[in-house]
């Protein structure tokens, strides 16, 4: 029952984002000096993940090259002797067989992306990052999320509390606190409108998710924005299979939204103590609105 295996759906075009997604990945758009990837899948290889799928599509090309050798810019930085540099590219090259890719041809939805991983991770408990969610805290989520798991056994999907009037942005829980920060599932409802949300604790972008999931998602039932949703696949498991929320610790970021991803870029700036000062001496002088 170990937790071994990771998907990451990244197939999305990233539209939002445009022009600058137009030749490049959404996932490959830097917060501060590092791709937006790379931060989650720091965090799954620090959650002990042993294996990272990727769920890809056209255009992805940038991203898989990241994550592999290159020879021309490791030469060059061994010639100009910059050392720290050339330690950091080798050291993003996982082992062979770390990761691997598989294409979802046809943009039917998150839950659909996720199937589209069933022959790779089999039948065992696995784990669902969307890089999109870029959290600042001081205990990785995902790391916690395994440590409940353990003890649980059943699926699992990070929470926070969000503004009342934008419950129709997320997945949202009708859930019992159990004990300190997990919550048992009673309910969920995709993107309900504040006036029928049942509460304000909405799933955001890190699940644990046992093998049932793939049967369910299978039938290939299409929910809101007429796509096969991962919240209703759950929903469905809930019925066999209890199901509870980690409340984690720490800030979240949306940087699938412009205002979000400038968030995420200043607030992980700030923690750099070679950029910190200056920043905020920076933030001090300007003048909001001239």
């Amino acid at each position: 029952m170990k937790i071994k295996k990771a998907v990451f759906p990244v197939a999305g075009l990233g539209t939002r984002f445009i022009p600058a997604t137009k030749a490049m990945a959404k996932e490959m758009l830097p917060v501060v000096d590092k791709p937006l990837i790379q931060y989650a899948v720091e965090e799954a290889f620090q959650a002990g993940i042993e294996q990272i799928i990727f769920v890809t599509g056209r255009g992805k090309k940038a991203l898989e090259d990241h994550f592999d050798r290159s020879f021309e810019i490791e030469i060059a930085l061994e010639q100009k002797k910059k050392t720290d540099l050339l330690k950091q590219i080798r050291e993003l090259v996982p082992p062979t067989g770390t990761i691997i890719y598989t294409r979802q041809h046809e943009p039917l939805g998150l839950g659909h992306a996720i199937w589209c991983a069933r022959d790779i991770v089999g039948d065992e408990p696995f784990a669902v990052l969307l890089a999109d969610d870029l959290i600042q805290t001081d205990k990785p989520v995902l790391s916690e999320m395994i440590k409940k798991f353990d003890r649980l056994r059943a699926s699992m999907a990070a929470i926070m509390e969000v503004p009342r009037d934008q419950t129709d942005k997320y997945g949202i829980l009708d859930a019992t606190e159990v004990e300190q920060d997990i919550f048992r599932v009673n309910d969920m409802v995709e993107k309900p409108a504040p006036d029928q949300a049942p509460s304000n604790l909405a799933i955001i972008g890190r699940y644990i998710l046992m093998p049932k999931i793939f049967e369910l998602l299978g039938k290939k039932n299409k929910g809101a924005g007429d796509e096969i949703q991962l919240t209703d696949a759950m929903k469905t498991l809930l019925q066999e299979q209890p199901i509870f929320g980690y409340k984690f610790h720490g800030n979240r970021f949306d940087c699938g939204d412009k205002v979000g991803f400038q968030m995420a870029n200043l607030a992980f700036a700030l923690e750099r103590p070679d950029m910190k000062d200056r920043l905020v001496e920076f933030i001090k002088s300007i003048r909001i609105g001239c």
